[in-house]
């Protein structure tokens, strides 16, 4: 089910966005050679606390953590235990936070010390289209075009798109219609409508889409041990365009 925001919801959920924008923004700093996880979880849930606010994720149908940390060819899900980030990793930091009843959602992908050629393409490959997928998030277009957007530009630089998981609605719930895949053909589904709020997140690997899912009940991991790159942003669709929540 759609549900539709008003402005006033809307303001809310800008407020809790900006917290996850700002508790990212210091997750990054954070990441170098020689962190843990686990370090990185305990810093983004003291700052949510700081804020008056809930990690959206811990507790979720049993999720551990308040962070999830997917590295290398970890793609989404991926656990904050003791492990040390190495100079060359890429880690994916997704996290969410439950404020005033509502919900902020975001990823980024950031590399430890220097990384592979092929590291950074990835990188910057998946935030772009992200950003592509921003652009026509409006009322002129319908859902699949965000899709498009997504799958078109990463696939002509080589990479895939994977299909088990995908972007979602949210609002007063984590996740609320409609699904939202990264792939597809542009000019299908339900059109854009004013007062939607999408978790739009691109999750890019490097090699082959396949993926699966570890012992943990988590964890998602390439199957062919290449590496998988994930950006997330939540955006609302206004009358004047795509307004992106989890910003500072």
């Amino acid at each position: 089910m759609i549900v539709l925001k008003s402005r006033a919801e809307i303001e809310k959920m800008a407020a809790a966005g900006r917290m996850v924008a700002e508790i990212l923004a210091g997750l990054r700093e954070m990441v170098a050679p020689g962190v843990t996880l686990a370090q990185l979880d305990a810093y983004a849930e003291r700052e949510t606390l700081k804020r008056k606010a809930k990690p959206a994720f811990k507790g979720y149908s049993g999720f551990p953590f308040s962070l999830c940390c997917s590295v290398n060819e970890q793609v989404v899900h991926g656990f904050a235990t003791q492990r040390a980030l190495a100079a060359g990793d890429i880690v994916s930091l997704d996290f969410g936070v439950l404020h005033n009843g509502f919900y902020g959602d975001s990823a980024i992908t950031v590399p430890v010390g220097q990384v592979s050629e092929t590291a950074a393409k990835l990188i910057k490959a998946t935030e772009e289209s992200l950003y592509r997928a921003i652009e026509v998030a409006d009322t002129a277009h319908r859902l699949s075009d965000i899709a498009h957007a997504v799958q078109s530009h990463v696939e002509a630089r080589g990479f895939s798109v994977v299909r088990d998981f995908v972007g979602h609605g949210i609002g007063k719930e984590l996740h609320e219609g409609p699904q939202i895949p990264n792939f597809g053909a542009p000019g299908k589904g339900p059109k854009l409508k004013s007062g939607m709020v999408l978790a739009i997140e691109p999750m890019i690997n490097e090699k082959g889409y396949d993926v699966k899912v570890l012992e943990d009940g988590w964890t998602a991991v390439t199957v062919d041990g290449g590496l998988s790159a994930h950006f997330e942003h939540t955006v609302a669709i206004t009358d004047n365009g795509p307004l992106i929540l989890t910003k500072i």
